[in-house]
């Protein structure tokens, strides 16, 4: 009953989410529904089916000017060296979203939108594709957590899940992302599991061998999945308890000998795949993204400010707290932990570690256990349910929150986070736009300044040539960037240590209307002159100003840096654009001064 309605209440929060909260299916270009990953995931079907070129990619550039999936980068496929493409993803997503793609290309003529593989119909098609796919999940992790928990700790297992992790956002907005379609094919990856264990039937042995082979075929990664299914059956590791295991597969062996060649049948897609378009039966298409496994990222990816997994899903520390009462007690414990230790550490092996916690999402439903084992065992006592209930209150806040600023707030900038910046915004749904300095420049003062002294002014009236322009309207000159001119002049003068505690450095800065977003940094480097051989730069401190200044807005912009200890006896100032884009900037009236905190 329990966890019936859990399950509807997870039902409504995810179909509202995606249908009013951030409909993907509704935006366009590298916000839509088929854009980044899900694109590259997606491409296949429209290669094969509409445009039938597989190798050669010719519709590639009018789709990527029309839908700009992943802007005017082409980064669905990798050249080869016979100058054919080949998928940078491998092709499970594509299999399971077929159904969805052949429904939006029957119904996109008629209901007159372009029959591309692009327009509205195969966005919304992925979206529900992905929606149903997450809800027919949840559904059935119900069903198998009812075999070995408590109506009320399944409610309030599927509840965490859906409304207080990641499994949300995937769930329900970036659900053509392969994580929560995952999520589901370990489900009844587990469901079989323990039907093969209960009953040695071979149809179990076949889906076993099914779903494992399209976990792989989906993420190739995802062949740790065959661990579940192979120590499933093992309680221990003592003489008697091995031969048991022994004895039980040896009296099954069809089950033991149809699994693999079922997953190796899925996987063979591929295989031919690679071959037919390269000439080789395996393609690394990744290029130098790779795996680390002698030195993994572990702290990286699970604690970092920047993406860290519990940091920004700490409802999963749950699941790391039931893990030792699950070790003593829980039922097929060394399938389980087992599969979630090297899972893990494949996950923390990427070098690409901050691409965050998506990618343990599809272990939730083996991490659920743990999770059911700690909430059983927090309910059992007056004091640890307390605690257990203002936790889970934080953690659902926290989920919320993250949710929010992903898609509609200002506060989360994934690329730059901090623990100075981190630490102020956390759970805030507003503050001061000075407070995304500290994404740059760490030294945050906002008391009161005390002894202030100006120490340097540069208005630009004395600069000439091609730096300074003009601006009808203004009183002053300003120091233009652009693409031919991406560095300002350096703006020297002395200061050292016995100016106070603090220097303070202002500019103000106008974009052009209709300019791209800048990418303009304001650094200050502190420097002695006198150090042997040639400067010794002390300290610097950067300001990316795209944080506060849009196309058309015109803002005076100041940071703060603490003076070092040790001696310096000059201060460089200047402006750069990023040399990757393209942006105009102008810049006038830049003020520095000293004062004590």
């Amino acid at each position: 009953m329990w966890s019936r309605l859990a399950y509807f209440a997870s039902l409504v929060l995810i179909v509202g989410t995606s249908l009013f909260f951030y409909p993907r299916w509704q935006k366009q270009y590298t916000e839509s529904a088929i854009s980044w990953d899900v694109s590259g995931y997606y491409w296949y079907l429209p290669s094969i089916f509409i445009y039938h070129d597989v190798e050669h990619q010719g519709f590639k550039d009018s789709i990527l000017h029309k839908y700009q999936p992943t802007g005017l980068d082409f980064q669905q496929a990798v050249k080869l060296p016979n100058g054919n493409y080949v998928m940078k993803y491998s092709s499970g997503m594509a299999l399971m979203y077929l159904p969805f793609f052949t429904t939006a290309h029957l119904l996109a003529g008629t209901l007159g939108y372009p029959r591309d593989g692009f327009s509205t119909p195969y966005q919304l098609g992925i979206q529900l594709g992905g929606l149903l796919m997450s809800l027919i999940g949840l559904w059935y992790l119900r069903k198998l957590l009812l075999l070995y928990f408590d109506d009320k700790v399944v409610a309030i297992v599927l509840a965490s899940l859906a409304l207080g992790s990641n499994y949300l956002n995937y769930a329900a907005v970036d659900c053509g992302m392969s994580h929560t379609w995952l999520f589901t094919l370990y489900v009844f990856l587990l469901l079989n599991t323990r039907h093969y264990y209960t009953t040695f039937k071979t149809k179990y042995a076949i889906r076993i061998g099914l779903l494992v082979g399209l976990c792989t075929l989906t993420r190739p990664s995802d062949v740790v999945s065959c661990l579940i299914p192979l120590l499933w059956g093992l309680t221990g590791f003592t003489r008697i308890e091995l031969e048991k295991y022994k004895d039980s597969l040896s009296k099954n062996l069809m089950g033991v000998v149809v699994a693999p060649i079922c997953a190796l049948a899925v996987f063979s897609i591929q295989l031919a795949y690679w071959k037919y378009v390269s000439g080789h039966w395996f393609v690394y298409s990744y290029s130098n993204q790779k795996f680390s496994f002698l030195h993994p990222h572990p702290m990286l990816y699970t604690f970092s400010y920047r993406t860290g997994w519990l940091r920004y899903c700490p409802m999963m520390l749950l699941a790391f707290a039931g893990i030792y009462r699950y070790f003593k007690t829980g039922a097929h414990r060394i399938a389980i932990l087992a599969f979630f230790i090297i899972n893990y550490y494949i996950v923390c092996s990427w070098d690409i570690w901050f691409y965050g916690g998506r990618a343990m999402i599809q272990s939730y439903p083996i991490l659920a256990f743990p999770m059911a084992a700690c909430i059983e065992g927090a309910l059992k006592n007056p004091w640890t349910k307390w605690v257990y209930i203002a936790c889970t209150a934080l953690f659902l806040y926290v989920n919320a929150w993250i949710m929010w600023m992903y898609h509609h707030g200002t506060l989360y900038e994934p690329d730059k986070m901090n623990a100075a910046y981190y630490n102020r915004v956390i759970t805030r749904f507003s503050a001061p736009d000075s407070l995304k300095l500290l994404l740059d420049n760490c030294d945050y003062f906002d008391g009161a300044a005390k002894n202030v002294k100006s120490l340097y002014v540069q208005n630009f009236d004395g600069d000439t040539g091609r730096y300074i322009a003009n601006v009808a309207g203004e009183a002053h000159k300003f120091l233009f960037l652009h693409k031919d001119q991406s560095l300002s002049p350096n703006y020297s003068f002395p200061v050292n240590e016995h100016c106070g505690r603090w220097l303070r450095l202002s500019a103000t800065f106008k974009s052009p209307a209709g300019a791209t977003q800048p990418q303009t940094e304001f650094i200050v480097r502190l420097v002695d002159s006198k150090a042997t051989g040639k400067d010794a730069l002390l300290r610097e401190g950067l300001v990316n100003i795209e944080y506060l200044i849009h196309p058309g807005d015109q803002k005076t912009v100041g940071f703060n840096i603490k003076l070092p200890d040790k001696h310096f006896d000059r201060a460089d100032v200047f402006f750069r654009n990023r040399p990757d884009r393209d942006c105009d900037i102008l810049i006038a009236e830049l003020r520095v001064s000293c004062f004590d905190d």
